[in-house]
């Protein structure tokens, strides 16, 4: 019964509300600023599908053929022709600067080695792109090979029609063999609801371990854990839950928020929305838990800072959206599958874009729960310590 009296105290809930108040900078970190950071995101990516990337040609031909080709690359809504070159050098100029994504060399005569029509010296074309870019890279590619097979496929059936065949059976016979390409899920590569969404809880799992690790570490900073403990009655448990569930209920205020938006732009099924929040809110209680947990155990705020940077910067990195997880080496794949983050953004992909049931992320939410209630009991204990040993206070 003391327990419960002490949890009626809310001490601790008013000490923290009071601490945050009284800091605008520690308010903001887990408010308004990823708040902001958030509608950045959606923002960011709002087109959905990158389009009208430009890109320069070296045209070398000066033909008819040539010609066609810069009518039809202009005309591609992936593309747009923004600049023609008469020398290398000023075409590479604008590569280093960025000025361009891609530039396509025509070499003289392209449009002589069209009409010989040798198979084995076929017109050769060039694309000069920066692969360390990946997404444009990818877009410039895909789109330069549907323009070229489209033209390659107009003269390749106007000079079988030449020699005799039917419009329809020189069209049969460019391509006897056809593959169906078709994409199962987010089949219009929606950016914003692929990268945006996934970015969103990268985010904000990243802020809460930080938010964690703040408010436990500052307390020891300060030497004030006997006054922390105190706020609760002597009870840790309390203490704990108590102080990180301000900062927690913040970013999942602002999560909330940010979905709710998302479902208004209709990348969010109805049925969908509370399931991912609840899966969120597991994760972030997670990652404050660990920023707590790290900082009680190193007994030291800039240990735990440095420990939330490493663990939650680069998680992303390896959830298995930026590099799939197969082809990651073993030692890498078993860092990636120990992060939270990696399971959540899978469970994440399955709920909104693969028609997965929210029951079937039940385990996970499981998992979730079961980690956060041991690192908040781990928590606890470490604060008995912590709150009785002077050697753990004033560390930075």
């Amino acid at each position: 019964m003391q327990a419960w009296g002490t949890w009626g105290n809310w001490g601790t809930w008013r000490r923290e509300w009071a601490r945050l108040r009284a800091s605008p900078f520690d308010l903001a970190m887990v408010s308004w600023l990823p708040l902001l950071m958030g509608l950045l995101l959606v923002w960011t990516f709002a087109s959905g599908l990158p389009t009208r990337l430009p890109i320069g040609v070296l045209d070398a031909d000066h033909s008819a053929l040539s010609r066609q080709l810069l009518r039809m690359l202009d005309a591609s809504p992936m593309l747009s022709l923004s600049a023609q070159y008469s020398d290398e050098a000023e075409m590479q100029r604008d590569l280093r600067a960025g000025r361009v994504y891609g530039a396509l060399v025509i070499p003289a005569g392209t449009a002589a080695a069209v009409k010989r029509g040798h198979p084995s010296h076929p017109a050769q074309l060039a694309l000069l792109h920066n692969a360390q870019f990946s997404s444009h890279s990818g877009l410039l590619q895909k789109a330069l090979r549907g323009v070229v097979g489209t033209l390659s496929a107009g003269i390749e059936i106007s000079m079988r029609e030449k020699r005799g065949q039917s419009p329809l059976a020189a069209r049969q016979s460019l391509e006897p063999v056809r593959a169906s390409l078709q994409a199962v899920y987010n089949p219009a590569l929606n950016y914003q609801q692929f990268l945006a969404a996934a970015l969103l809880p990268a985010l904000l799992h990243m802020l809460a371990m930080v938010a964690g690790a703040w408010s436990t570490g500052t307390e020891l900073r300060a030497a004030s854990a006997p006054a922390w403990l105190a706020s609760a009655g002597g009870q840790v448990l309390p203490a704990v839950l108590l102080k990180l569930a301000p900062a927690w209920l913040l970013l999942n205020a602002v999560n909330g928020l940010l979905w709710l938006l998302m479902r208004e732009l209709g990348l969010v099924p109805a049925d969908s929305l509370l399931p991912l929040l609840g899966l969120h809110a597991l994760l972030l209680a997670v990652y404050a838990a660990l920023g707590a947990f790290v900082a009680l155990a190193a007994s030291s705020l800039r240990t735990a800072l440095s420990a939330a940077g490493f663990i939650t910067a680069p998680a992303f990195a390896f959830s298995g959206l930026a590099f799939p997880l197969m082809a990651m080496p073993p030692g890498a794949r078993m860092w990636a599958e120990s992060l939270p983050l990696t399971w959540v953004l899978e469970g994440q992909v399955g709920l909104l874009q693969q028609g997965r049931s929210a029951l079937e992320l039940l385990p996970l939410a499981g998992w979730l729960g079961l980690g956060a209630a041991a690192l908040l009991l781990a928590s606890a204990a470490l604060l008995q310590r912590a709150a009785r040993t002077p050697a753990c206070w004033g560390q930075r």
